[in-house]
């Protein structure tokens, strides 16, 4: 009774669409739920796997991942603004839980040891007051039942935004910015590496480099969304 109450006068609403939720939806109304622009890449054989042949030549991802495609002024979009700017660190959990559940179904769930997110800087961390792949991570873990760890790895510098970068600007951004915080944690397990977004992957190669360094077994990534380079 008191939370219907509560309901009326401040009604949830949907991350996405910004429309007012209906009894039993979580976050997102089934409509942008239904409409959301999934990749299902998990789906697809690697060779057809559009997200792994990024890596290609350049280092051996075992898996790629992207749940959802990243759309200017989307629904995406908005989600992902939710997560990183206005705090809604939830946005991250129950999107990696979904996703995590879809993995879980394709088979994948046996195929990690340990989740990792892409570290912010101290100083970004201390600003922001949260890593917002933390969160994705974490939901995935639930799904997939694997452990994970926001200190598995560590961003050495403050780097300037990937935005508006070329894939070789990039990729000099964050080269030799990041390292294992302890080697033996890693050393011959199959980690997931995961983030909010993918655009050149050169954040992502450059996590997965070290990590393979330190003895990774493997390495796959896994990100909320990829977008178009």
């Amino acid at each position: 009774m008191l939370a219907d109450f509560i309901g009326l006068l401040f009604p949830q609403v949907c991350l996405a669409c910004q429309e007012p939720l209906a009894r039993g939806e979580d976050h997102l109304c089934t409509a942008c739920r239904a409409q959301l622009p999934y990749t299902d890449y998990h789906r697809l054989p690697p060779a057809d796997n559009p997200l792994a042949r990024r890596f290609w030549g350049k280092l051996p991802v075992q898996h790629a991942f992207s749940y959802l495609r990243f759309q200017k002024h989307g629904r995406v979009q908005h989600l992902l603004h939710q997560l990183k700017y206005r705090g809604q660190q939830e946005v991250g959990r129950v999107l990696g839980r979904w996703f995590g559940q879809e993995l879980a179904q394709a088979g994948f769930g046996p195929e990690f040891d340990l989740i990792l997110p892409v570290p912010l800087h101290a100083r970004k961390l201390a600003s922001r007051g949260y890593n917002q792949a933390d969160s994705f991570a974490e939901g995935l873990a639930a799904s997939l039942g694997c452990p994970w760890s926001a200190h598995g790895l560590r961003r050495l510098t403050q780097t300037e935004s990937q935005t508006r970068k070329s894939r070789l600007q990039r990729w000099q951004n964050v080269a030799e910015v990041f390292e294992v915080a302890d080697p033996a944690t890693v050393a011959g397990r199959r980690i997931l590496i995961v983030d909010d977004v993918l655009t050149t992957g050169a954040t992502l190669e450059a996590c997965a480099v070290v990590l393979l360094a330190a003895g990774a077994k493997a390495v796959s990534v896994a990100t909320i969304a990829t977008a178009d380079r």
